[in-house]
């Protein structure tokens, strides 16, 4: 199981809920399991944004996502989140230990240099672990679901 992270931020002219009402017409418009999160803080920077989950069973999958998102019956949904946002980042996250489930809340890790995946893996106590793939910008290593969902709130 993949699941490709989003992370975005509206441009500083977009109305705050007409951007989330896009976001929200676009979630509902594929047919991947997917949601999207108003979080505080980025996981990697200062302020807050949106996070998006999108999950897949395989890269094979995560490329028929890619076309899905601007096919065309999704082209103008996509298009018009995608004009309302200022900057976005992404990363892929396999699912290493867990329910494939999107996380309600989440805990970004990294790794201590010289300690082995598989020894930091089994050291975690979270139910859930997603271990990052592919970088599409900054994003931590790691990712564990925790029940702390105060940071972010589902559209």
């Amino acid at each position: 199981m993949l699941a490709y992270v989003f992370w975005h931020r509206p441009a500083a002219e977009a109305d705050a809920s007409a951007y989330e009402v896009a976001q929200r017409a676009f979630h509902t418009a594929v047919e991947t399991p997917s949601t999207s999160f108003r979080i505080d803080r980025l996981p990697f920077g200062e302020g807050g944004g949106y996070e998006d989950w999108y999950l897949v069973d395989d890269w094979e999958a995560l490329g028929e996502l890619n076309a899905e998102a601007v096919d065309r019956l999704r082209r103008d949904k996509h298009d018009h989140a995608a004009s309302l946002a200022a900057a976005g980042w992404g990363a892929v996250y396999e699912l290493v230990r867990g329910e494939a489930e999107i996380p309600q809340g989440v805990e970004w890790l990294e790794k201590p240099r010289g300690e082995s995946s598989k020894e930091f893996v089994a050291s975690l106590p979270h139910d859930s672990i997603w271990r990052r793939q592919l970088v599409l910008g900054p994003a931590p290593e790691f990712c564990c679901s925790t029940t702390n969902a105060a940071f972010r709130t589902r559209l």
